[in-house]
């Protein structure tokens, strides 16, 4: 459902994704993991198509984010970290504006609307003002435009920022809900969401993949977030030794210094 091959992405000289390769199929629901700056961001918005590859081939739902994009926005679903809502409406106001945008038909829109306020427990505040709800009920009709439209793949980053325990089982429960129905990528910080939500964990550290194995087999040996602080520190080691090694081939093909005359001294 989701096939990233050879990705990368660079802004001018920096490289931001490496060649990552991996696929998501139908109805998984996968973790994508990985510290600040490991090029999570760019490989999502790559993915929704707000930004184009600089070299790679990426296919979500079977269309090419680079020849087919609207296509690709059609069978996605996507939650920012932000979700993008408009506060002075209703939540169904919001929705039914929403499904209009995603070009849901006239005569279904009621019915697409119904539809996601029930999966996302929304049925006592669809005549409230979104400024009025709460950040559980906000990160809620979030997930139901991203749903409204019935895509075949969701693209959550960061879902449960910011709310509290009794929000984050909440929204874990609603995403959870959504496997064999949907293809799920979502994006954390939050480990411990990973091991509760997700089959499989994708981690990325500095633009590269280091890891694409099941949560199942990444804590045999502990919690995903030893492992995690494990594999991204070897990885750093590894990158470190890269970074000497290339540092010291650059030292020692600089010419010598010209040696200082007896009694003078040579200012640097």
């Amino acid at each position: 459902m989701i096939e990233v091959d050879h990705l990368w992405k660079s802004y001018g000289d920096f490289v931001a994704v490496r060649d990552i390769s991996f696929k998501v199929g139908a109805g998984e629901i996968v973790g994508f993991l990985g510290p600040n700056g490991a090029g999570k961001t760019t490989t999502m918005r790559v993915l929704t198509c707000f930004m184009p590859a600089t070299r790679g081939r990426v296919k979500v739902a079977g269309f090419d984010v680079a020849q087919e994009s609207m296509e690709v926005r059609r069978s996605i679903g996507y939650l920012p970290e932000v979700p993008p809502l408009y506060l002075d409406m209703t939540v169904e106001e919001y929705l039914r504006f929403v499904a209009r945008l995603k070009g849901v038909p006239g005569g279904k829109v009621r019915e697409a609307v119904d539809r996601v306020v029930d999966i996302c427990g929304l049925e006592e505040m669809r005549g409230r003002h979104i400024h009025k709800l709460s950040k559980g009920y906000r990160q809620r009709t979030g997930l139901a435009q991203a749903l409204i439209h019935d895509p075949k793949v969701l693209i959550l980053d960061e879902p449960t920022i910011g709310l509290d325990p009794r929000q984050i089982a909440e929204i874990r429960k609603l995403i959870k809900g959504l496997a064999g129905s949907h293809t799920v990528i979502l994006s954390t910080h939050i480990l411990h969401e990973v091991t509760l939500t997700c089959q499989r964990a994708i981690i990325i550290n500095r633009g590269e993949l280091v890891v694409d194995d099941t949560v199942e087999n990444l804590t045999r040996e502990g919690d995903l977030e030893r492992q995690f602080l494990k594999i991204v520190g070897e990885a750093e080691m590894v990158e470190d030794r890269k970074e000497a090694r290339s540092e010291g081939v650059k030292q020692a093909s600089a010419p010598p210094k010209p040696a200082s005359p007896e009694g003078t001294e040579v200012s640097n």
